[in-house]
């Protein structure tokens, strides 16, 4: 009976104390003048963010937040993405994580640090994630992020 209450605990990333308070993050990887920016938006939810794998109005707005204070900005110059397609992130992330974790991981990337590390560390710690994307005429594409290979 304890052996089966052990396994139990262990049964999935939902289980950690820590993802029982998610907050929904959508972030940015830039570049202006030549200087890093990982501008954010987030916001806690009070439940599930995906239905079916894909996330809902409070990702959009969230996004949508985002981009406006990046627009904004190009008035000081242009904006260039630093990772291509995966630029713009939407992260489910718990909050005592983000709180007390992702300011320093945020300040090592902007001061220089590896791109590598900035993103394996939000791998690490994120209960899911998407790139965001969008064709000419549809509505913003919420792929699963990392990619499956």
């Amino acid at each position: 009976m304890v052996a089966v209450a052990m396994v139990q605990g262990w049964s999935s990333k939902r289980s950690n104390p820590m993802a029982d308070a998610p907050y929904l993050v959508c972030l940015a990887l830039a570049e202006q003048a030549g200087k890093r920016l990982l501008p954010l938006a987030g916001q806690s939810q009070p439940g599930a963010t995906a239905t079916a794998g894909t996330p809902g109005a409070l990702a959009k707005g969230l996004a949508l937040e985002l981009l406006i204070r990046l627009w904004q900005r190009t008035d000081q110059g242009a904006i260039a993405r630093v990772c291509g397609m995966e630029s713009l992130l939407l992260l489910e992330l718990p909050l005592e994580w983000m709180s007390a974790e992702l300011p320093s991981l945020k300040a090592a990337w902007i001061n220089g640090g590896p791109t590598e590390d900035l993103l394996s560390g939000l791998q690490e710690h994120m209960v899911q994630g998407w790139c965001l994307s969008m064709a000419k005429y549809e509505e913003p594409r919420f792929t699963p992020w990392p990619a499956k290979i």
